[in-house]
């Protein structure tokens, strides 16, 4: 098996790498079960604020390591295996993460690196990253989960030329068509990221992961009446007191 995830901790920061050398960080699957495995520590950490993934030497990620598929994907079990345990055992756990994701892209974005970046929330690419899922050049559809997540999250027209037309689209227009909040010349890409994650674990952590639930919710259809219940149990909490205080105070808050 080819491929690492490597997990690094800086402070309230965890950087997330897609690691397979020679081949644009392509996911085995065995990547893509460290990135489960890795995810569900993240989540039951308490002293971490937001995550950055990125690719390993100038890539973020360049699809799957085709040269496993001939073990799994001509068996209808197999794929079902690889796709549902697998592929969304990885996604899921990325999305069920309370904690604010940030992706750092650069070079290729393919098929399962658009997947993963679809499950990050701020999206932050270098001018030279290309973005697509050219899989009908391989002779297979894109599997029902993962085409719903990317359909939510790129929009259904980007959706459908990626997946129909093998459409490879650049970093500008994918910012143009909302999937990116920025791009930046390639060499300025690494910097701005870190700098976002450090002025984000200057924020509420609460509130973070309370909006990120709430968000969660509300974009798999669940409909905001049915989060009111539990919406203001933070009222009394320690971060909120602070907050409001800091504000009176007209001093930055100690969250």
């Amino acid at each position: 098996m080819s491929g690492h995830i490597h997990l690094s901790v800086d402070g309230a920061i965890a950087h997330v790498t897609l690691s397979n050398p020679g081949k644009f960080n392509a996911m085995s699957r065995a990547m893509w079960r460290e990135l489960k495995r890795i995810f569900n520590t993240l989540q039951a950490d308490a002293s971490l604020r937001v995550v950055v993934v990125a690719g390993e030497g100038g890539h973020f990620c360049a699809g799957g390591d085709i040269a496993e598929y001939t073990d799994f994907r001509f068996h209808p079990e197999g794929l079902r295996d690889f796709h549902e345990n697998d592929v969304w055992g990885g996604l899921s756990a990325m999305l069920a993460c309370d904690l604010p994701v940030v992706a750092q892209i650069e070079g290729n974005c393919m098929g399962a690196g658009v997947e993963i970046a679809c499950c990050c929330d701020i999206r932050v690419a270098g001018q030279g990253a290309r973005f697509g899922a050219p899989i009908a050049k391989l002779g297979f559809p894109m599997a029902p989960r993962e085409a719903e997540l990317v359909s939510r999250e790129l929009g259904l027209a980007t959706a459908r030329q990626m997946l129909l037309e093998a459409a490879l689209l650049d970093a500008s227009t994918m910012q143009m068509r909302g999937f990116l909040q920025s791009v930046l010349p390639d060499e300025d890409v690494a910097g701005d990221v870190l700098q976002r994650a450090q002025r984000m674990t200057r924020l509420a952590p609460q509130a973070a992961r309370l909006n990120k639930q709430t968000i969660r919710a509300l974009s798999v259809g669940q409909g905001a009446q049915s989060l009111v219940h539990a919406a203001f149990d933070y009222a009394d909490s320690t971060e909120h007191r602070e907050g409001i205080a800091a504000f009176l105070a007209k001093r930055a808050p100690a969250f």
